[in-house]
């Protein structure tokens, strides 16, 4: 056995590339991997020669690791055989079982998706028993590519590039893009797919109804998710963002009978009630407007928040704006007018 005091921090690394089912390493490619590790941890970098001792070392006992050989893409790639296997596996206390079984619980909603068998097998694995589901998420059984949920969180979760085929609502013809995938979120009972294109890094969404096939590319080089991405859903409704479109600062009436309403569920996080000076000064300018309540909201302009404010009918009235989204409301309330008295002719 060696007697390098560095050597096992080297297999600690070794062990976790070598489980990874979702990235190709040849001996070179490990070689950097493990010395871009014992930097972040500031070891001194070692040679691909002490790598392959290294492997020769774990392949012998004590630790006996099902190492394997298998070439791809004319490249030896190095990896355990058996992707379970960890050299420095643990029992699980009983409060982590407990932890994971209240976390596996609340997920619940996602059990029976394809590429989520894994959630079963672990349940199973932990001897956890059944129970019933005491929280329920809002969930559409039947949202086209639902099954992809798996496939892209499996992805996401290993940093995987991958190749994306799609089609728009307006062009059903098929295209492709080498995506890295960053975050899955769902609005209005609908999944969403945010990520980077491989051309030149810009931040894209998807639908996940739009989407007709998923590859993953392991042998591609990640780019890995930028700190900003959450920030974004800061300035907006839903899940649209349109990063040459300004901030604008809405001002809306809300009628009593749908106050109560907004002020408990918010249309947005900088939602402000007009009070006092502020609210008497716009009664005195709206006088047709009897009752309610005078709200204001700083968001990026989208179809999401159209869509939303428009949504309450003649109980929400955007009265201000300091952009373009009243126009727009405007034109969209007159050609649905214009669509009506169609109908009665």
């Amino acid at each position: 056995m060696p007697t390098n005091k560095n050597a096992f921090i080297r297999y600690k690394c070794l062990d976790k590339l070598l489980s990874d089912r979702y990235h190709y390493y040849d001996r070179k490619t490990l070689t950097e991997k493990v010395n871009d590790m014992l930097y972040d941890l500031g070891y001194d970098s070692v040679g691909k020669r002490t790598i392959e001792k290294d492997l020769d070392e774990l392949k012998c006992s004590p630790f006996n690791a099902p190492i394997k050989e298998t070439k791809k893409n004319g490249k030896l790639i190095v990896s355990y055989s058996d992707h379970s296997f960890s050299l420095f596996s643990q029992e699980l206390s009983r409060e982590e079982r407990n932890l994971l079984h209240e976390v596996l619980s609340t997920i619940g909603q996602f059990d029976g998706l394809d590429n989520f068998q894994w959630l079963e097998d672990f349940k199973i694995g932990l001897g956890l028993e059944e129970r019933r589901q005491i929280i329920c998420f809002s969930n559409n059984p039947y949202l086209k590519n639902s099954n992809l949920l798996g496939t892209l969180f499996d992805n996401i979760s290993n940093e995987v590039v991958i190749r994306m085929s799609y089609h728009t609502f307006s062009d059903k013809n098929v295209r492709s893009i080498m995506f890295h995938p960053y975050l899955l979120k769902q609005y209005n009972d609908r999944w969403f797919l945010l990520g980077a294109a491989d051309t030149d890094g810009k931040i894209l969404t998807f639908a996940l109804d739009r989407i007709d096939k998923v590859e993953a590319q392991p042998e591609r080089k990640y780019m890995p998710c930028p700190d900003t991405l959450l920030e974004r859903f800061e300035d907006i409704v839903g899940v649209t963002y349109f990063e040459n479109n300004p901030v604008e600062h809405i001002l809306f009436w809300v009628s009593d009978f749908t106050k109560d309403y907004i002020e408990t569920k918010p249309l947005h996080g900088t939602q402000t009630l007009q009070r006092g000076n502020a609210d008497t000064r716009l009664r005195q300018e709206y006088p047709q407007l009897d009752g309610g309540a005078f709200y204001t909201i700083d968001c990026i302009k989208n179809y999401e928040l159209i869509r939303l404010l428009c949504s309450y009918g003649k109980d929400l009235i955007v009265l201000q704006s300091n952009g373009t989204i009243l126009d727009d409301i405007r034109q969209r309330i007159k050609e649905m007018n214009e669509k009506y008295l169609e109908l009665r002719i």
